[in-house]
């Protein structure tokens, strides 16, 4: 059974850059819908000793197309959001150290270079969907975008996200309306880099 991450905050923890009725929205009502209908999906595919990884990077294991995109959509909607809300802090860590601190400089050239071009593919990514910051084992570091509830995992690319930016309507829109702008920078002021630098070590090798 998987389940949900527990907020390690309030929904109004982290206002003003987002307000405690989206919080409360996106987490107890898409994210727990996601959550549901992943757990259905894989009692459907007969998956239960799986991890969510495993199944999201080995989707065409699945022989029934309706239950393999049930996995993909809401297997994604899960893991996702799992990740989007716990890198999220009323007082985070604004900037990275240590080794993803040494790598996004020799990767990207700065921190601000980084934050940058991330804004770029979030702002670029038509209709729903999502930027992500990944490494992989060897710990590269590569960014990239998804639409719908997609992720590098699901998209094969080896990489595994460390950091998630949402950028699904229902992420912002009863704050910032069609200002995706100033939602995503808005939301640098949450984001804890020290849950990310965690992210980054526990996946290389």
């Amino acid at each position: 059974m998987f389940t949900q991450i527990t907020l390690p905050y309030a929904y109004d923890a982290l206002e003003p850059y987002i307000d405690a009725l989206t919080v409360e929205t996106h987490y107890a009502k898409h994210h727990a819908s996601y959550t549901a209908n992943f757990n259905k999906a894989v009692e459907m595919a007969g998956l239960q000793d799986k991890d969510a990884v495993w199944i999201l990077a080995n989707l065409d294991s699945v022989s029934d197309p309706a239950v393999r995109t049930a996995l993909k959509n809401n297997g994604g909607g899960f893991y996702n959001h799992n990740l989007y809300f716990s890198q999220l802090s009323p007082n985070p860590a604004n900037q990275p150290t240590g080794k993803l601190a040494e790598k996004i400089n020799s990767t990207f050239g700065s921190f601000d270079h980084l934050k940058e071009e991330l804004t770029r593919l979030a702002l670029g990514q038509f209709g729903s969907g999502w930027a992500w910051l990944s490494a992989n084992q060897n710990g590269d570091l590569m960014i990239s975008a998804s639409p719908n509830q997609d992720n590098p995992i699901s998209e094969k690319t080896g990489y595994i996200p460390i950091l998630a930016l949402d950028v699904w309507e229902h992420a912002y829109y009863l704050k910032y309306k069609n200002l995706r702008a100033d939602y995503i920078k808005s939301l640098f002021n949450l984001i804890d880099w020290n849950v990310v630098s965690e992210n980054y070590n526990h996946i290389i090798k």
